[in-house]
């Protein structure tokens, strides 16, 4: 079994597993380091982070870090590979509906009624300029990078941290997963729509796996409750028919682009995965379960 240590971030668990026992304190600091200045660029429960300074200056273009550029630029790629179903610009609509500080904080008070919500701004009106640094959003609208932020640390780290070491490593941040590198045997996942929950064993040499689901990070409101996925086109939290999508892609961000797309605006995204020809396992809402284009067994590796 290969060297693996785990601790608590971003509200999730975060996994590092290396085959080389020697590089692993060293790939966790590493780790922990990426997430740090991904943190402060991309976070929107902190007041000083570029994101927030992005959004506060919602009408202006604003000089941002590389960093934040290229995280910019993978969820807009991600938008435009989904049709718009994985907008960044639902950070209104998130907070409108209650995820307006950290997931336990949001649990643990009293129930709170939704705010005002509309469809997403759309992505297409958010400038970036790469060559100048330079971010803007429309004036009412408020980025969200937390679709596929997560996914870009994962396959960041894990390239980088098997080029380094010589190795093959395993990232998992929350529900994104990235393999790089050469196992000498392919690693076996469990799938699972929440944290504990029972899981289906699949086996990956390479690439993303991630899960989308609007069953963990959840919260009461008066009116029932309500989730994070949020369905650019209402502005509300997702109500398709699928509640989670597990999905395999040569990276973490593509996988997630595509299993967030199908939690989020259900049919109107399955065309887009059968012609990417991902494999993917859906669960409906009542438990049903797809898979589709060649789901990997634990018998067969992704």
């Amino acid at each position: 079994m290969s060297p693996s240590r785990t601790w608590k971030a971003w509200s999730c668990t975060v996994r590092l597993t290396v085959e080389d026992p020697a590089a692993l304190g060293a790939a966790c600091g590493a780790l922990k380091a990426l997430m740090d200045r991904v943190d402060k660029a991309a976070s929107r429960f902190r007041d000083d982070s570029e994101l927030s300074m992005v959004n506060a200056r919602a009408g202006f273009m604003v000089p941002v870090s590389r960093l934040l550029v290229d995280l910019v630029d993978v969820s807009l790629v991600a938008a435009s590979i989904s049709g718009g179903a994985v907008d960044p610009t639902v950070g209104a609509a998130v907070v409108a509906a209650g995820y307006d500080q950290d997931i336990e904080t949001v649990r643990r008070r009293l129930p709170q009624a939704a705010g005002v919500s509309a469809p997403a701004v759309g992505w297409k009106h958010v400038q970036l300029n790469r060559r100048l640094g330079l971010v803007g959003v429309p004036k009412g609208a408020a980025l969200d990078l937390g679709a596929t932020a997560k996914a870009w640390t994962a396959d960041r780290a894990a390239l980088v941290l098997s080029r380094r070491h010589g190795c093959a490593v395993l990232v998992e941040i929350g529900g994104d997963l990235r393999a790089a590198g050469t196992a000498a045997e392919p690693w076996v996942i469990d799938v699972a729509e929440r944290e504990g929950d029972p899981g289906v064993p699949v086996t990956l040499s390479h690439g993303g796996l991630t899960t989308s689901t609007r069953t963990a990070r959840s919260w009461s409101t008066p009116t029932g409750h309500a989730h994070h996925v949020i369905d650019p086109r209402t502005g509300q939290p997702a109500e398709g028919p699928w509640r989670t999508a597990s999905v395999w892609a040569p990276t973490a961000v593509r996988a997630n682009t595509f299993s967030t797309a199908i939690v989020a605006t259900g049919e109107a995204a399955l065309g887009r995965l059968t012609l990417a020809g991902h494999p993917a396992r859906l669960v409906a809402d009542d438990g049903e379960i797809t898979e589709l284009a060649g789901w990997p067994a634990a018998s067969r590796a992704a």
